[in-house]
């Protein structure tokens, strides 16, 4: 008898508060990259009404305009309307950065520091990340996490392209995909809610929605008579993004990973320069349970790594594949450890992260996009040989 189950994902476009506040952290974080690679960055966004408020710890070399990235981040989002209270020309600005604390340096820093165990660069602080990788979609994730990101998208596209002029910035949306034997089966539900000009009647908006983003972007196969499309199910969505909600950085980090169905350690990722594991080793899990994935050593595999502050390895590494193991899972684990180094230091080499990339990863997902150094597929060769 076939068992099955129905898990649902949600995304964020670009104009959610809290999405506002991480394209914004991200931007300061690639412009101090783009000058001085070495920067330790901690970016937080704060935004409500017409202000924004940026602060966190930044100890870098550049020399930036703050007030000019975050016009610009905002500006690029879409936040130019007139009948809009958040516009990236008339916001206020707070400026409350100050440079890192001395004691978290002295630990991250490759350097000798009274009390601290090792000269080696240490993690940039204490917790657990999580990565994870399955064979459901070709981007090998979740189907609900990267088709609730699709309808993001392509949203998002068609308001940029001026397809829809009542489109505003803010949207939400949702999947909800039914599961048979453990195997994506069919879509249930899919919910879409968009911010719109005030002039626009609620049957265009479903109609566009339904036509335009959803049958266009959602695999037709996994669509059928029964599924459930909810568009703007209030009936009116006018008042949106800060104006509407207070926005935060990192208050969306199961939209940014695997949309619930892989663990989190409860990091966030935006602002932050590699030397912050959360980040960092967020994305060396994906990139070592996506090659575990790819190397068909298993059809599920998630990867958890736990850090000290100031330490250079990890104190644990796990390797789980939920029963789907094509080999036997202690050799996945020694062929991991063989593979792969999990030293803050090393893993900045491996995926080359001292670069300002860290915008492209702000919106719909931190995984399963192309030429992200961690959707890499480039060790399933040697991992493949470390088995035998």
């Amino acid at each position: 008898m076939s068992k099955s189950y129905i898990f649902s994902s949600e995304s964020v476009g670009e104009g959610h508060p809290d999405k506002v506040c991480d394209t914004i952290s991200d931007a300061v974080l690639d412009a101090c990259l783009a000058q001085d690679k070495y920067s330790r960055v901690a970016c937080e966004t704060y935004a409500k009404s017409n202000m924004v408020i940026v602060g966190g710890e930044i100890t870098t070399k550049a020399k930036l305009d703050y007030e000019k990235i975050v016009r610009a981040a905002i500006r690029e989002i879409g936040y130019t309307n007139n009948d809009d209270v958040f516009h990236a020309d008339k916001i206020f600005i707070t400026n409350i950065i100050t440079s890192q604390s001395p004691d978290i340096a002295q630990g991250v820093d490759a350097r000798k520091a009274k009390g601290k165990k090792t000269a080696e660069q240490g993690a940039g602080d204490q917790g657990l990340m999580f990565g994870y990788a399955c064979n459901e979609t070709p981007e090998l994730m979740p189907a609900p996490i990267m088709y609730a990101h699709r309808l993001g998208r392509e949203l998002t596209r068609l308001r940029k392209a001026g397809k829809a002029k009542w489109l505003r910035p803010d949207a939400k949306s949702q999947v909800s995909v039914e599961y048979v034997d453990g195997k994506p089966a069919r879509i249930t539900a899919v919910v879409v809610s968009t911010q719109h000009a005030a002039d626009v009647e609620h049957a265009e908006i479903e109609k566009f929605v339904i036509d335009n983003v959803v049958r266009k972007v959602l695999p037709a196969k996994m669509l059928d008579q029964d599924t459930e499309f909810l568009i703007n199910p209030t009936g009116r969505f006018v008042v949106g993004g800060p104006q509407g909600d207070t926005g935060l950085t990192g208050r969306k980090i199961i939209v940014d990973t695997y949309g619930g169905t892989g663990r989190h350690g409860g990091g966030a990722f935006s602002g932050k320069d590699p030397s912050k594991v959360d980040r960092s080793a967020a994305y060396m899990g994906r990139y070592v349970a996506k090659n575990v994935v790819a190397a068909g050593l298993a059809d599920r595999c998630e990867v958890q790594f736990a850090y000290a502050i100031g330490y250079p390895n990890p104190v644990s590494v796990h390797v789980d594949t939920f029963g789907t193991a094509t080999v036997d899972e202690e050799k996945i684990i020694k062929a991991v450890l063989k593979t792969f180094s999990f030293k803050p230091a090393d893993i900045v080499r491996q995926l080359d992260l001292l670069r300002p990339i860290y915008s492209q990863t702000t919106n719909y997902g931190h995984f399963g996009k192309d030429g992200l150094p961690w959707e890499r597929t480039d060790k399933v060769a040697a991992l493949k040989k470390a088995v035998k």
